[in-house]
Parts: C-alpha cells; sequence; structure tokens
C-alpha cells in the first residue's frame, strides 16, 4: 500500500514499497482511509525498503486549490450568519408601535404578563442578532486569509521551482546592492537580513530541485 509521508514544512511524498517511474500514476491511502490517485516525479529517498516520491494530485488538487475551497466554504458561513442575523433583527421588531410608545408596564394588569413577554424576546432575538452578526464577521474575516492563501507557492508544488528561482535572484540583488551602496539600508542590520533571506532561498531552491527538477 502507498501512504503519504512529511518530507518538509508544506510537503508530503509518496511513501511506497515497489519501485515507480516517474510520470507514473499511482494510488496513495491516507491515514483516514480516503484514497487519492497522484502522479510521481521524482524518488526523493529510499530506507528500510521503502521509496520515497515527491507528488502530485491526478486531480489538481494542491494547497491553493485547499485555500480556495476553505474561502468559499468560510464565505458561505459568512452569507447565512449575515441572514440569520437580519432574520433575528425583523423579528425584534415584534411590536415595534406599541413599544415605542415606552408605555409603563402596568403592574398586575392583565396585560403585564405579555409586555414583559414581548420585551425578553425582542431583547433575546437581539442578542441573536449580534451574535449572528459577529460570526458573519469573523467567517468573513478568516476567507479574506484563505483567499490570500489560495495565491501561495511553496515547495509542495512543482511551481516553486521557478518561484525559488526568481526570489533567490531577487534576494541576491538586493544583498549585493547593500554591500555594494546601490541599495539603501533601513536599519543597522539590513545587510545581516538581506544575507539570511538569500540562505534561506538557496536551501528551499535545493529542496525544491530534488522535489520537481
Amino acid at each position: 500500500m502507498n501512504t503519504y509521508e512529511k518530507y518538509c514544512a508544506n510537503v508530503f511524498v509518496a511513501k511506497c514499497t515497489e519501485q515507480h517511474e516517474k510520470g507514473e500514476i499511482i494510488t496513495l491511502t491516507t491515514k483516514y482511509g480516503q484514497e487519492h490517485d497522484c502522479i510521481v516525479f521524482n524518488q526523493v529517498a529510499a530506507k528500510d525498503g521503502c521509496f520515497y516520491y515527491s507528488i502530485v494530485r491526478a486531480d489538481g488538487y494542491n494547497v491553493q486549490e485547499r485555500a480556495k475551497a476553505k474561502a468559499e466554504r468560510l464565505q458561505g458561513w459568512a452569507i447565512n450568519a449575515e441572514k440569520r442575523s437580519n432574520d433575528y433583527y425583523k423579528a425584534s421588531q415584534e411590536g415595534k408601535d406599541f413599544l415605542v410608545l415606552a408605555e409603563p408596564i402596568k403592574i398586575g394588569h392583565h396585560s403585564e404578563k405579555r409586555h414583559r413577554a414581548l420585551i425578553d424576546r425582542n431583547w433575546n432575538r437581539m442578542g441573536k442578532c449580534v451574535a449572528e452578526s459577529n460570526k458573519a464577521a469573523e467567517y468573513e474575516s478568516r476567507a479574506e486569509y484563505w483567499e490570500k492563501q489560495a495565491n501561495v507557492i511553496n515547495l509542495s508544488m512543482p511551481e516553486s521551482l521557478d518561484y525559488y528561482e526568481y526570489k533567490l535572484e531577487q534576494a541576491k540583488a538586493i544583498h549585493q546592492g547593500m554591500k555594494d551602496g546601490t541599495v539603501k539600508r533601513s536599519h543597522g542590520m539590513s545587510l545581516q537580513y538581506a544575507n539570511k533571506d538569500v540562505k534561506e532561498l538557496q536551501a528551499k531552491l535545493i529542496t525544491a530541485q530534488k522535489l520537481w527538477k
């Protein structure tokens, strides 16, 4: 059986008991028993009788598609919560024409019970209206985050090879510019941070090449 194995941050590879060729489609089973058809890229390791391959889902599902799906789901929740909030608000207007007169509750009168119940109902409805509105705002905020994540490129994607090559060239140019004075240093540690960026991107590019080149 072929299963998923974590290789590095954001990257899962295929753990296989048999060898496979690049471009071959294999089926991987998750720890929850779900099965996915995946396309084999490169062999990245071999140990304890198992072979490890970089893979992508054959159906095109990746971190970006996952982020899009989450954003859409959260937007749906936000719309539903906003609708519930509006419904509770409309319901809280029960007896508005009477209550706007600010009539005092007549203690002992036959209307006392109905008057108190009306106020309690509307108070509870407004509380639910506010709670659902807050939920809608939270869902919207989370949806915005996942919408941004839908454009993220990381090492789990073959596109990361070109992406990190480009980012590394940018980082090298900035680092060199700070060294020769053509790029302004914004603070005393700017050069050190620029050098750190170069080293981190070099490491990511090496990993991307192993996974996807």
